[in-house]
């Protein structure tokens, strides 16, 4: 790889693949180490196409969720079963591989700025600003830019896009699994919110056994089916629709 190389947003891939490594050795222990990560169905992954991949996922924090998935990603394309351990895998890592964040978290403060060059596609929510409710029009440009990454690799997304348990699904998530026809991978974390802080940099608390359930891929008719069956579809898949909260209440 030259070192001038650049991907779809202009990132230098050498530095990207220096700040993936960095991060990476930083962050194992909090997974593999005084805390544990369960993981399950990391040879779906191996099974994938190499672009047009669209991950979606509940929430728990803003940055550990998705540095755990960045992991267990590598891990997985390097032949490991279920498994982080050996830190080999992230000599060569999967470098269009991108994760949906909302702007104004990555760009508060430096260590955000630099999680983002690892891959982030920063949009403006349409629903939330500076802590407060509001209304405003997608971004075309937002969603130009998924689809970019999409036509390059594998997108995560939280289309929740909140760390809230249970929230309503956005329907930008819908229609854009609708539109440019994705295949769509649910996968289901726990045990993050109990482990770290909400922005998953600070550690909250040690031994926390964490999870991470990676499901095949939805069937969809995304000629036929409708905004609100896939977003139905979305809660099932990531376990956010009402119904889980009502077993978790009679536990």
């Amino acid at each position: 790889m030259g070192l001038f190389k650049t991907n779809i947003f202009g990132q230098y891939l050498f530095i990207k693949k220096w700040i993936i490594r960095i991060l990476g050795v930083i962050s194992h222990q909090r997974y593999q180490g005084f805390n544990e990560l369960k993981i399950e169905g990391s040879d779906i992954l191996r099974e994938l196409p190499e672009t047009n991949v669209l991950f979606i996922s509940n929430h728990q924090t803003y940055f550990a969720d998705v540095v755990a998935m960045f992991h267990v990603f590598n891990a997985a394309l390097s032949g490991r079963d279920d498994s982080i351990k050996n830190l080999g895998y992230l000599w060569h890592p999967k470098l269009n591989l991108y994760y949906v964040a909302a702007k104004e978290t990555m760009k508060a403060g430096l260590l955000p700025k630099i999680l983002a060059y690892a891959g982030s596609i920063n949009i403006e929510r349409t629903w939330r600003a500076s802590g407060k409710d509001v209304n405003r029009q997608v971004k075309m440009s937002d969603i130009s830019n998924i689809k970019k990454a999409l036509d390059d690799g594998w997108v995560i997304t939280f289309p929740q896009g909140t760390t809230t348990p249970f929230k309503p699904i956005r329907k930008g998530t819908a229609h854009i699994i609708k539109h440019y026809k994705p295949i769509v991978v649910p996968i289901v974390i726990d045990g993050f919110r109990r482990a770290f802080d909400k922005k998953g940099i600070r550690i909250k608390k040690k031994n926390i056994l964490q999870s991470m359930e990676i499901k095949a891929p939805l069937e969809i008719d995304y000629d036929n089916e409708t905004i609100q069956q896939i977003v139905e579809k979305i809660e099932y898949a990531i376990e956010q629709h009402p119904s889980f909260l009502k077993v978790i209440s009679q536990e």
